[in-house]
């Protein structure tokens, strides 16, 4: 029997239709307010973190764990999302095949089930999933501007499904004052054709971004017990507006469309199976400041529709997420610099002829700089409509020891309500479920060698109780004991002279169940070393191994899976054709290594692709 998950919900993948460049959206938009109102500061606080707090941090402040990953870093292509986020310590996907089958992510050992996911402040996680979370499986680099990976349990600042962690997504945004254009095309291996297309225009008083983005791929086989090929298409666009009405009140929102169809493999023997995800989100938000205290309220819209038809099942999971929040925050001031944030959220997920569920929420964060150290105090009551009262804690705090040493530590709890699927679903839903209820400790140390790189190392450890599994055939039941997630991870960068930089991140991962079982389909090592190289002014080069083993796969895979170790080595070149464009050649899996993520279902061989990037 191949490896899946415990319905058709868990087998995602495509049907293919036209081209046609699906993009006309008109409406408010933007993100983190705050953030991206200091644009024009002349202070440099160097990088500034948006989801490590209630409000926007510099990175050096924030004692929570967090990976950012800019422009450059994402290029604008057509590599996975999930894969591109696999490369940064303490993380790792799987994926059921080709471009749109089923992807997901995992922080630490932990499931995609525990990772809150979020585009330009959007919750995209899908409240009629198995569990409520993202399916990474048509999300590439295309129109990102930026990602914010925050680990470590956060259901202090975010509730529910942040056990594990965040990842907050933003799309491309410009760079410069005045009008902007950036291009990028590319065409490769399996067929694939992909287009991106920014339009975005900035000044003093705010900014608004169109990004639109257009792939098509013939695939492979999901399955690796058939050559019959499993293709994919995806229309992607986002809307992102910030502007300042005066010195005190700045109006802004954002709006995303997402439409993919994909192919998929229903079972052995069977490699029929057409899917459609129509994704539709919408925020909008107002910021006033008053004296000493900023006010933000805002009000977001997600509505999620996945039809998938096989030859023995069709199947519709329809579902919308509402929510409204306000958020304060005050400067106290003081010795210790103090700020106080807080503040209130509702919101109301409905998956259609299942069930609905609302959640009321009260926070607080405290933010003190006594002498060396950086403190965030924060605490979060969430009431939920199944199960009544939550209480979820963080203390993160960091210890400059010197100008180029810190210290890093938290300690939280966090929860997870039961999805609607999970309580009440056709195939198993059971609704004498408790939520799981986890607590977190980490540890970590950074050390800076100048300017010339930096090496960074954190020690991580999770208990979840009350742990919800599907257990064949009953149906989703409470893991009795505590399941624990633990290990360490590492990472660094370092110039070895003008022209060559090396880089590296190691993640040690133990994770089991409350029966002492491990998770499937988690690496126990992952290694990746990278060389980035400046041969001309003009002409660059990159080249990456990454390294996983330990892997197990799940009681459905069939014999002879390749779940298991695996090796990749990815290379390119990039030569500046003109000042501002780009022209470059990236081969992914050079060596073609045979090998699986999930039992019995194949991953890209060796893949060449071509593309060109300008910006005006």
């Amino acid at each position: 029997m191949r490896e899946r998950k415990e319905d058709e919900d868990m087998t995602r993948p495509v049907t293919r239709t036209g081209l046609m460049a699906s993009c006309a959206i008109a409406a408010l938009i933007v993100q983190a307010p705050v953030a991206h109102a200091q644009d024009e500061d002349v202070t440099d606080l160097g990088t500034i973190v948006l989801s490590g707090s209630l409000i926007p941090q510099p990175m050096s402040r924030t004692g929570a764990t967090v990976d950012v990953l800019e422009e450059d870093d994402l290029d604008g292509d057509t590599r996975p999302l999930a894969d591109t986020l696999s490369r940064k310590p303490g993380l790792s996907f799987a994926q059921s095949g080709p471009l749109g089958t089923t992807s997901s992510l995992s922080i630490r050992g932990l499931p995609a089930r525990y990772i809150g996911v979020r585009i330009d402040g959007i919750d995209v996680t899908d409240a009629a999933g198995t569990q409520a979370q993202f399916d990474f499986g048509g999300m590439t680099n295309a129109g990102l501007g930026r990602v914010e990976l925050l680990k470590g349990s956060q259901s202090a600042l975010y509730g529910s499904e942040a056990i594990g962690g965040v990842v907050d997504i933003s799309t491309a945004r410009p760079s410069k004052l005045g009008f902007s254009t950036r291009l990028s095309a590319e065409a490769g291996s399996y067929g694939t054709y992909s287009g991106n297309l920014m339009l975005g225009y900035k000044d003093d008083r705010g900014e608004v971004a169109l990004n639109v983005s257009r792939i098509e791929s013939d695939g492979f086989s999901a399955l690796s017990d058939n050559t019959e090929k499993d293709g994919a298409e995806q229309s992607l666009a986002s809307l992102t507006l910030r502007y300042a009405l005066s010195d005190n009140v700045t109006v802004g929102g954002a709006v995303l469309y997402r439409d993919l169809d994909f192919d998929f493999d229903n079972m052995a023997g069977d490699p029929s199976g057409t899917g459609q995800t129509r994704q539709r989100g919408a925020r909008v938000f107002a910021e006033v400041t008053t004296g000493r205290v900023t006010h933000k309220l805002s009000y977001s819209h997600f509505d999620s529709k996945r039809d998938l038809a096989t030859s023995t099942y069709t199947a519709t999971y329809d579902s919308t997420r509402d929510q409204i929040a306000y958020l304060g925050s005050a400067s106290l001031g003081g010795a210790a610099n103090a700020v106080l944030n807080f503040g209130l959220d509702y919101t109301e997920e409905r998956y259609k002829t299942v069930g609905s569920a609302d959640t009321r929420s009260a926070f607080a964060e405290l933010l003190l700089q006594p002498g060396d150290v950086d403190l965030s105090l924060a605490l979060r009551h969430d009431e939920h409509s199944q199960f009544g009262g939550h209480a979820s804690g963080r203390i993160a705090g960091v210890w400059h020891v010197t100008g180029s040493t810190d210290i890093r530590a938290a300690l939280a709890t966090g929860f997870r309500a039961p999805s609607l699927n999970e309580l009440y679903g056709p195939f198993g839903g059971n609704p004498n479920l408790d939520p799981e209820q986890s607590r977190n400790a980490e540890l970590g140390i950074e050390h800076r060698f100048g300017g010339v790189g930096s090496i960074r190392g954190t020690l991580f450890y999770t208990e979840v109780d009350d742990l919800i599994d599907y257990n064949f055939p009953t149906g989703y039941v409470q893991v009795p004991g505590t399941s624990v997630s633990k290990g360490f991870e590492m990472s660094g960068r370092y110039a070895l002279s003008d022209q060559y930089t090396v880089y590296g991140a190691y993640t040690y991962v133990d994770a089991k169940d409350g029966n002492g079982m491990r998770r499937v389909r988690v690496p126990r090592n992952t290694l990746v070393l990278g060389l980035d190289a400046e041969f001309t002014p003009k002409l660059s080069g990159n080249i990456e191994v990454k390294h996983a083993n330990g892997a197990e796969a799940s009681a459905f895979a069939p014999a002879g899976h390749k779940v298991g170790e695996y090796t990749l080595v990815n290379a390119g070149v990039e030569y500046a054709v003109m000042d501002n464009a780009k022209a470059y050649l990236r081969v992914e899996n050079l060596t073609d290594e045979d090998y699986e993520t999930v039992g019995g279902y194949n991953q890209p061989g060796r893949s060449v692709f071509f593309g060109i990037r300008a910006e005006f």
